[in-house]
């Protein structure tokens, strides 16, 4: 029994690979494709994987960031040591 399952063992680990070697592989047959209409659809496939990743900003978000970015560039700023300063003041006049 436990003989079986080592023999499982070794089969899933020869045969398992990492996302590097996956992609390498990939990577080394797409070099020989030139089927532009399936490159084209792989490529579409790929872009809306990559997207699913990428957070999109609302625009209130991007007005947000940028007034943060005008501050900054103004010296609007205060020490992290000064605003904690400033939260436990507000926190124990509660």
């Amino acid at each position: 029994m436990i003989h079986d399952e080592l023999k499982r063992d070794k089969f899933a680990e020869k045969f398992i690979m990492s996302t590097i070697e996956i992609k390498h592989i990939i990577a080394e047959y797409l070099s020989l494709i030139d089927d532009v209409s399936f490159l084209k659809a792989l490529k579409t496939i790929v872009e809306s994987k990559v997207s699913e990743g990428t957070y999109q900003l609302s625009d209130y978000q991007k007005r947000r960031i940028q007034a943060a970015r005008d501050q900054m560039k103004a010296g609007k700023t205060i020490s992290n040591r000064s605003l904690k300063k400033e939260i436990d003041q507000w926190l124990n006049s509660k």
